[in-house]
């Protein structure tokens, strides 16, 4: 079994690049303590590649990842390929889903959060925000393991002071 320590970025590449491209700008920054593993450094999944060999590359990196940070922008409800595979495998082996909404909202975001989210697996929504996002990746993950079972149906969000 791979070691998880990984940070596994869910997003939409053609429209939300900036915002993976900042995560990384953060963790690369000294004077930021920001920092995380990514899963995406262990292969390159390319759209030219043939659908199943990007799906092993996609299981790879989730079989290495501590949890799953899922971008959610104007148009990520809309992806039908990749995505929901990616959700479905991150539920598959039990890996925490931080959803950060890139519109500043607080919490779930019914109209452009992914279907593949909504059908009752506990979820912590925040807003793209370098605080909240430091506190999700720290605190939820092992919040979700000890109280998984008695919140599956519901979607979580932290209080303004977090922020």
């Amino acid at each position: 079994m791979a070691y998880r320590n990984k940070l596994y970025i869910a997003f939409d590449g053609d429209e939300d690049m900036k915002h993976y491209r900042l995560l990384q700008a953060w963790a690369a920054n000294k004077s930021i303590d920001f920092d995380f593993y990514n899963a995406h450094d262990l292969n390159t999944a390319r759209d030219g590649s043939l659908t199943e060999s990007i799906k092993a590359q996609l299981r790879e990196r989730m079989d290495n990842s501590k949890v799953m940070l899922l971008l959610v922008g104007e148009n990520t409800y809309r992806l039908r390929k990749f995505l929901p595979y990616e959700v479905k495998i991150a539920r598959k082996r039990d890996v925490p889903i931080i959803v950060a909404n890139l519109n500043g909202k607080r919490k779930y975001d019914k109209k452009l959060c992914p279907v593949a989210i909504e059908d009752g697996v506990c979820t912590v929504h925040i807003a793209f925000d370098q605080k909240a996002i430091k506190h999700a990746l720290n605190n939820f993950p092992e919040w979700y393991h000890a109280n998984k079972k008695q919140h599956q149906n519901h979607t979580l969000s932290y209080p303004d002071s977090i922020y």
